[in-house]
Formats: C-alpha cells, sequence, structure tokens
C-alpha cells in the first residue's frame, strides 16, 4: 500500500495528516494471534502481533505457554462487548467505495468540473481516506473543500453557498446509502469470520452486546440484519449509528453513549474495532479494545490496542475476558 505520506490526492493534494503515524513499539508474541496473515493481492506488512504497553496486558513470549491472568474467568470485569460494523461485522470498505462512485456516476459529478470524467475515488486512495475521517458525509464535504466543489447532475455550476453546497453531499449521501443497500441485499455479502459465534457465545454467558458504528443507521440496520440475523439484531442490549450523536469517531461520543444506555461502566466494556479511527474512540471513552484488522487498515498504528487478530474466527470469550488489564499480572 502506499504510505499515506506520499499518496496524493488529485495528484496534488495530500489527504490529512495522520496523528497515529507508524512508530517503533516492542512487541510480545500472542499465544492466541501467533498465526496472524493478511488474506490480500495487495503488499502489506503485517502488523505486530500485540502490542504490550505498561496500562494493559504482558504475554508470554512464548507462544506455546498461555498468558499469566490474576483472576479467574469468574472474576472478569467484562461486562458488555461492543461491536463497530463496518469492518469488523462486515469487510465493507470496498463496498462503501463502490456505492460512492456510483453516486459520482450517476449524478455526473464532475471535480474538478473540467474533468472529462466523472469523479471515481481509487481503491488506495480510498483506504487512506477512510482510514483518516470518519462518516459519508465528513468525507465528501473534506474532499471538495480541498479540490473545490464540483459540477454536477443537481447543480450545473458548482454551489457557491453554504445551503447549496450541504444539499449537494445530503442528495449524494442519500443515494449511496440507498445503493449501499443494494448491494447489501444482494445477498453476496457475508460476515467476517468468527463475529457471530463470538456474540452468541457471550450471550449465551450473560454479557450484554452493542453495535456502535458510525454510519448511516438504515444502512446499519440493513447490514445487520441481513448479516446477523433478525434475532440476533433484536437481541442487541444497544445499537447505535451515526444519526444518533453529533460527533463522528474519533470523537468517543458514540462509546461514551453506549456505555449510558448500557448502565456499564466503561471500563467494563470491551470494544471491537478494525481501524485507528475507531481505537481512539474507543481509548477515549476509556474502554479497551481489540483488533480485527482488515487488508486496508493492517499497516495502522495500533500501539494502544491489548491485542490484534486477523479476524476472530479462533477467537474465544474466555481470551476476551483474560485481556481486561483489571485481571492481568501487569508489567
Amino acid at each position: 500500500m502506499t504510505p499515506p505520506s506520499s499518496l496524493m490526492l488529485s495528484q496534488t493534494l495530500l489527504l490529512p495528516p495522520n496523528n497515529s503515524s507508524p512508530k517503533s513499539h516492542h512487541f510480545h508474541s500472542h499465544p492466541f494471534c501467533s498465526s496472524l496473515r493478511i488474506s490480500t493481492t495487495r503488499t502489506t506488512t503485517t502488523p505486530p502481533l500485540a502490542h504490550s504497553p505498561k496500562r494493559f496486558l504482558r504475554l508470554s513470549n512464548s507462544s506455546s505457554k498461555p498468558f499469566t491472568v490474576s483472576a479467574s474467568s469468574s472474576s472478569s470485569p467484562l461486562q458488555a462487548l461492543i461491536f463497530d460494523c463496518d469492518g469488523v461485522i462486515l469487510e465493507s470498505e470496498h463496498l462503501h467505495r463502490q456505492a460512492y462512485n456510483d453516486a459520482f456516476a450517476h449524478f455526473n459529478v464532475r471535480c474538478p468540473p473540467s474533468a472529462s470524467d466523472p469523479l471515481h475515488w481509487g481503491l488506495e486512495f480510498y483506504d487512506v481516506l477512510q482510514n483518516r475521517i470518519g462518516g459519508g458525509k465528513p468525507k465528501m464535504r473534506w474532499y471538495f473543500k480541498e479540490n473545490g466543489y464540483p459540477s454536477s447532475s443537481i447543480f450545473e455550476s458548482p454551489p457557491e453557498d453554504d445551503s447549496d453546497k450541504e444539499k449537494l453531499i445530503d442528495i449524494l449521501q442519500d443515494w449511496k446509502t440507498e445503493r449501499y443497500k443494494e448491494i447489501i441485499k444482494s445477498g453476496t455479502v457475508e460476515p467476517r469470520p468468527g463475529v457471530l459465534k463470538l456474540m452468541d457465545e457471550a450471550r449465551a454467558a450473560g454479557i450484554k452486546l452493542a453495535v456502535c458504528s458510525a454510519a448511516t443507521k438504515s444502512s446499519v440496520v440493513l447490514c445487520l440484519e441481513n448479516l446477523l440475523g433478525f434475532e440476533r439484531f433484536q437481541g442487541l442490549d444497544c445499537f447505535l449509528a451515526g444519526d444518533d450523536v453529533k460527533e463522528k469517531k474519533p470523537d468517543p461520543s458514540i462509546y461514551l453513549t453506549a456505555s449510558k444506555r448500557l448502565k456499564i461502566p466503561s471500563t467494563n466494556c470491551l470494544v471491537v474495532e478494525d481501524s485507528v479511527i475507531g481505537l481512539q474512540a474507543a481509548t477515549k471513552a476509556g474502554m479497551p479494545c481489540v483488533v480485527t484488522y482488515t487488508s486496508s487498515t493492517a499497516n495502522q498504528d495500533f500501539k494502544d490496542a491489548i491485542a490484534l487478530f486477523p479476524d476472530l474466527s479462533d477467537v474465544r470469550l474466555e481470551q476476551l475476558e483474560h485481556l481486561l488489564p483489571n485481571v492481568l499480572v501487569a508489567e
């Protein structure tokens, strides 16, 4: 993947700076993620297995030995398991990119207006964009601010006043959302490995379940009903989407709101995220977070995660209970 620092926007503009630029950290081998692999046709660097900052856990250097805990699983403080949707429950960013590009083509969005073809967000560009800016409208708002507002079938000339600019973004986002729903309803999308199994295991153990997504509520509802099944979706103890909070991730609002609705302290919640943006939102809310990365987020700096996994297929609830900081032997 092209490094963010060299990935150019429209060949002239850089993406917004990443405050979590990769740094050198010391990592310890994790028995539960000792066989991390990334399935992708693009060249990526497999991330370190697990990080062990002092406020989190110290993992064994030997992958054959389990890590040590200071209490039994029966005394685990884990009371709620909170999942992000896009990238965690389903690997969806390529679907979102397709829906955006379909919207740009449908409305003949030209940026700049002199462009010969409709706007098209490429794969590597979108990988970086979606990992820097959360939410669909903020993405377009930022892009058009940096590159100039486009001409389109909505506005023949680029809009100049704020109300018309917002109208353009609203129409594009609404159409994109409906297109995304069509893709989800096509029946070709599957949940990521291990998600349903882990949810069912948590539910059986009396752990509360929540989903917190920055995406539009209607599209998230459709995803969850199709991928989790109606019964699992209705059984969630809390469900929040981007519409439910004023600020998008990495702002912690959505996780703080979930904590209040669940009536569970942040330290007793464990978040499952796939990106630095989500990780930052969780940690700012005071919640420990594990990361199940994707091919587009694998190279990000996850130093504040308590564990990294390529997916959840081999992850058990007991392992997650042992990961919470206040039951582990800290450094």
